[in-house]
């Protein structure tokens, strides 16, 4: 494989341009990182037969790539079924998907390190999660797959992704504590930043916030998990202890968070109304039921299915940014007396 150096050289580019733009980092014009990314695509596999072979020979085989952790320990049971739907979708066309859960290591690694791209094994990519390094991301395209992001998109560098609507969901959920609970003092519990579903929820809720002209109240953890969200609102009540709400990054969060409160003397939703995100399975059963806002997951994956359908047949060409409307699920962890909710 060809160097930074050797690129920039050819490219007539300093190598730290390179650099920035096989990273999605700013600091670099549109029509430089387009020239980066065909020369990175015409270099993996021009000189490796292995790897020619792997963008032009048909298997019939996509890649569902997702973080280790959040497919087989996750307590937030999200991305079996965007993969289900992707199944369902792609199967009309005798497609079938192949799961590939990375750890951390596989995933700095990069994907040439990985031997289902070693004996390609595939046809396109579906990478899923904002866990997902914008590195690995554009090291897997540069392969010459077609390359589709669920859950995920670059800020900078263009591809065709499936999300949902982050930032609506959440500004509707702040909203709905500030103009229905008259909350004043709410905090948002959430996820890393550089995560895109993060990034977006958090704007959501400053959104809300801002337009209240109320101030915001943001603790960030390193994750989203019952155990991160528990930690998180520990924080956000021991230095605000005047916070009476909480929104959070996801449901398992919620769930954490409305178990510190508790363990803190506090009640839910008497003391602190909490509302999650996602309406995994365990949020109506949680105590008490999860106020969310609910991701048609298995919709996400039959659409991300056909957008790859499209792409492969070349149907499309233009890479698009396709959003999935999110529904708020009324339950009584918000301070709500009714159910207001739909079957799945």
């Amino acid at each position: 494989m060809s160097t930074l150096r050797e690129m920039a050289e050819r490219l007539g580019v300093s190598i730290a341009t390179v650099s920035r733009a096989m990273n999605d980092k700013p600091g670099v014009g549109s029509e430089t990182r387009q020239r980066v990314l065909a020369l990175a695509q015409e270099l993996q596999y021009q000189p490796n037969l292995a790897a020619r072979s792997l963008v032009t020979s048909r298997t019939n085989t996509i890649l569902f790539i997702v973080h280790q952790r959040q497919f087989t320990e996750a307590e937030d049971p999200f991305y079996p079924f965007i993969m289900l739907g992707l199944e369902e979708a792609l199967k009309v066309d005798g497609f079938h998907v192949m799961l590939l859960t990375l750890n951390d290591a596989q995933l700095a690694a990069g994907p040439t390190a990985l031997r289902a791209f070693q004996e390609k094994r595939a046809d396109a990519l579906v990478l899923a999660g904002p866990d997902i390094s914008s590195k690995f991301i554009l090291s897997a395209s540069a392969l010459g797959l077609t390359t589709l992001l669920v859950d995920n998109q670059l800020q900078l560098s263009s591809f065709t992704s499936v999300q949902p609507q982050n930032e609506e969901g959440s500004q509707s959920s702040t909203n709905h504590l500030i103009e229905v609970h008259q909350h004043r003092h709410i905090a948002l519990l959430r996820g890393p930043g550089g995560w895109a579903s993060s990034d977006e929820r958090a704007a959501g809720y400053l959104a809300a916030m801002g337009g209240a002209n109320l101030d915001p109240i943001l603790v960030e953890v390193d994750d989203t998990t019952i155990e991160s969200g528990k930690d998180a609102a520990k924080q956000a009540l021991e230095h605000h202890p005047q916070v009476t709400a909480f929104v959070t990054a996801n449901d398992a969060m919620a769930i954490g968070a409305m178990r510190a409160a508790r363990g803190m003397g506090r009640r839910t939703p008497e003391d602190i109304a909490v509302i999650g995100f996602d309406d995994i399975s365990w949020a109506s059963y949680a105590d008490p039921p999860l106020t969310t806002v609910r991701i048609p997951t298995i919709e996400m994956g039959r659409l991300a299915g056909r957008l790859l359908l499209e792409l492969l047949n070349g149907a499309v060409s233009v890479k698009s940014r396709v959003r999935v409307a999110t529904q708020p699920i009324i339950r009584q962890s918000c301070g709500c007396n009714g159910h207001i909710e739909e079957k799945k």
